[in-house]
């Protein structure tokens, strides 16, 4: 049976202890500011996490870019030659066209490296959702599982990844496309906090507004609670931007409220950062089926 590679992209928000853990590399996206465009390095290579989140906090917009065909071409030929198969867990398609870059380069890579399988999944996620589907990806790998197999069963575990995430405002997400709400949200909400999904077809919804940062932080909390299934069994993630206080305060309830094995907490990167903006706050873990869809009702 071949070596398997896992794969997520600067989407996927795992930091650099976790791909260790997991034996997971990643693609490289980029940052694009006062013409300056460097990698989306997880690891802060470029940006300190202030340093990014400073300067959206100061009312600039940082640019991001989709991973780059030339990036696909080296990694993939990396582990190719190397004699792996591939199995990239991309960004949702209603975020980012990476997946689709990927399949080109993949169909490329396979026709000069005969023998060698790439699978291009599109993860219905970002952040660390994406990131958490990638684990799980590498939990099957290391149970000895072949990549056909592995990716079967990813497709089908991707319906019951949960997110619930909570911003100050929509304004970046509003900006950078990445969002579907109602006009509504994009009022007046002076203290009025969204709470936004990753729903069944991988769009970034907001489902609800609550009023205040506290009860908005409460709330992710208990929306996990409601949909988790075997927490004792699961490692839950805490994803945020710059805000590390406020996710010592979300681990802490989440650890009252739900009777999992471990809670761990990981930088939204620069992508996810830049579409998101300061302080964004997001939960993650395994439940009940996903069958929300943005477009089946209006939002609240």
């Amino acid at each position: 049976m071949a070596k398997i590679k896992i794969l997520t992209d600067s989407c996927g928000d795992l930091g650099k202890e976790t791909r260790t853990q997991y034996d997971i590399d990643y693609c490289r996206m980029n940052t694009q500011y006062e013409g300056k465009e460097t990698p989306a390095s997880l690891d802060w290579e470029y940006y300190t996490p202030k340093s990014l989140y400073d300067i959206m906090r100061d009312g600039n917009r940082v640019f991001t870019t989709q991973v780059p065909t030339e990036e696909f071409v080296n990694v993939f030929g990396k582990y190719a030659k190397e004699g792996y198969d591939i199995i990239y867990i991309g960004c949702s398609l209603k975020q980012s066209g990476s997946v689709n870059i990927a399949k080109t380069v993949a169909a490329d890579i396979m026709s000069e490296n005969p023998g060698i399988k790439i699978f291009c999944i599109d993860s219905k996620h970002a952040s660390t959702g994406e990131g958490m589907i990638a684990i799980r990806a590498a939990e099957y790998r290391d149970q000895g599982l072949d990549s056909d197999t592995i990716a079967a069963k990813i497709e089908e575990d991707i319906k019951y990844c949960h997110e619930f995430c909570t911003v100050h405002t929509l304004d970046c997400l509003k900006k950078a496309g990445r969002v579907k709400a109602s006009s509504a949200f994009f009022g007046n909400l002076l203290g009025v906090k969204p709470i936004i999904i990753a729903d069944a077809e991988g769009d970034q919804t907001a489902i609800k507004k609550v009023k205040g940062r506290k009860a908005a932080l409460d709330e992710i909390v208990s929306l996990l609670a409601d949909a988790i299934i075997d927490p004792e069994d699961q490692i839950l993630y805490i994803s945020h931007a710059d805000c590390i206080e406020e996710a010592e305060y979300v681990k802490k309830q989440m650890a009252e409220k739900i009777p999992c094995k471990e809670i761990r907490i990981e930088y939204m990167g620069p992508i996810i950062g830049s579409s998101i903006g300061p302080s964004g706050m997001a939960v993650f873990g395994w439940g009940k089926e996903i069958t929300f869809r943005s477009g089946d009702k209006n939002e609240q």
